[in-house]
């Protein structure tokens, strides 16, 4: 058997009866039932004797402290919502001193940057530094190199200086009709081409700049477009007097076919139509100044060196020269979906000027009531409309399907003509031989 494990008070027998618990338990209750022990009632409890906040000291009789200062900005609160007060009589340092500058306005005084509404705009922000920010063109050269390349031009705006043409067509052409060039940038498998060797040297010859480059160095030229390897930087492009194009188109053929283009705001648009027309064979086009795409370098790579063929006339005002063309004996026909003359039934046997408008608006009211004839291309899907570079292909080459049955019936009728001249005179001669 284990041995009785001794007692911890060493005062206390095993046989004893337990302590008594004294009345402070008030009957026995334990200590802690789950809320806060109960403290004897013989004994103040903790924290009686304290003072609370901002009463006076026990036993003192002195007033409340700090009771005897100001309080701060008088009773107002330090912040309530709108700007903080400043003490006009008191300088920074602190030494007495009248405040410096003190018709400065202070801080948040003018109105906020942004408050919920536009912010300010950027213009009115003025930057030190020369040309380096100046405003960039994004018509002629990149805009990555409007703001100061040295190969460029020192950071000039050449939006109406020089012009950037890029691709193996646009760049050929314009070295085929000896355009005058700059610069001409070109990668190693382009500057030992053989078709490109004897223009890039009279290039040379005439005064431009070859650099050999790399690919990366085109890329960032051209603004990543597609450059095939080739870009020169060539004099803005000229454009032509109309009454000297018109005279031009008069002189090489008797029905002179001109392009009017209305509101066409797409580069490639207007690349496309300046494309299509020198294939087929058009003398010139008419562009406005205005609300309107002008010469770019996306046109002329578009173009694929049409510009270099077809002369282009840019006018103030489109109605006024689309006048001045029916002066001249031209009859000007407008392309509307709405018309009701389809296009394969109009007879194109004098003088012509197409007038293409935008895919979305049209031809506007004005341009409408300024052409003679207003003709549409019947379209059999449900598509509403035609893109302006496709419906100004499909016109002009209906006029010059026109014009060519119109030739072979001339051509015909003279071959008749001829040939009944000719049995005529056979049968002369047989009655003379005859007699």
């Amino acid at each position: 058997m284990s041995s009785p494990k001794p007692s911890r008070n060493p005062n206390r027998s095993s046989g004893s009866e337990p302590r008594k618990q004294s009345e402070g338990y008030q009957g026995g209750k334990p200590r802690y039932d789950g809320g806060k022990p109960r403290p004897r009632a013989d004994k103040p409890r903790y924290g009686d004797d304290k003072p609370r906040y901002k009463d006076a000291k026990p036993g003192d009789g002195k007033p409340i402290y700090r009771d005897d200062k100001p309080r701060r900005s008088d009773g107002k609160p330090r912040y309530d919502g709108g700007k903080p007060r400043y003490k006009e009589d008191k300088s920074r340092s602190g030494d007495g001193r009248p405040r410096t500058k003190d018709e400065r306005p202070r801080y948040s005084d003018s109105k906020p940057r942004y408050e919920g509404g536009k912010s300010r705009p950027q213009g009115e922000r003025s930057r030190e530094g020369g040309d380096s920010f100046r405003s960039r063109t994004t018509s002629g050269l990149s805009s990555k190199f409007s703001g100061g390349d040295p190969a460029l031009g020192e950071g000039d705006d050449v939006q109406d200086e020089t012009d950037l043409i890029y691709g193996r067509h646009a760049v050929e052409a314009a070295l085929q009709a000896q355009r005058p060039l700059n610069r001409v940038w070109v990668n190693d498998r382009i500057r030992y081409d053989p078709r490109f060797l004897s223009l890039i040297d009279e290039a040379k010859a005439s005064g431009a700049v070859i650099d050999e480059v790399d690919t990366k160095r085109l890329n960032q030229i051209t603004a990543g477009a597609n450059h095939q390897g080739i870009a020169a930087q060539a004099a803005a492009h000229a454009y032509h007097d109309l009454d000297e194009m018109i005279e031009t188109a008069l002189e090489a053929t008797k029905i002179p076919v001109i392009i009017a283009a209305d509101g066409i705001t797409d580069p490639h648009n207007l690349g496309a139509i300046l494309r299509t027309a020198e294939a087929l064979g058009a003398q010139g086009m008419v562009i406005p100044q205005r609300r309107a795409v002008g010469v770019t370098a996306t046109v002329a790579k578009v173009a694929a060196g049409a510009l270099e063929r077809l002369p282009v006339a840019r006018v103030v005002n489109l109605r006024r020269a689309l006048e001045t063309l029916k002066e001249k004996g031209f009859w000007i026909y407008g392309l509307a979906s709405a018309a009701s003359q389809p296009v394969h039934r109009t007879t194109f046997d004098r003088p012509t000027v197409i007038v293409v408008g935008a895919e979305g608006s049209g031809l506007s009211l004005t341009v409408q009531q300024s052409c003679d004839t207003l003709v549409s291309i019947p379209l059999r899907g449900t598509v509403p409309s035609l893109n302006a570079s496709v419906a100004t292909g499909m016109a002009l080459y209906e006029i010059y399907r026109n014009q060519w049955m119109m030739q072979q019936q001339i051509s015909s009728l003279q071959n008749q003509k001829q040939n009944s001249i000719n049995k005529q005179g056979q049968l002369f001669s047989q009655d003379g031989i005859e007699a």
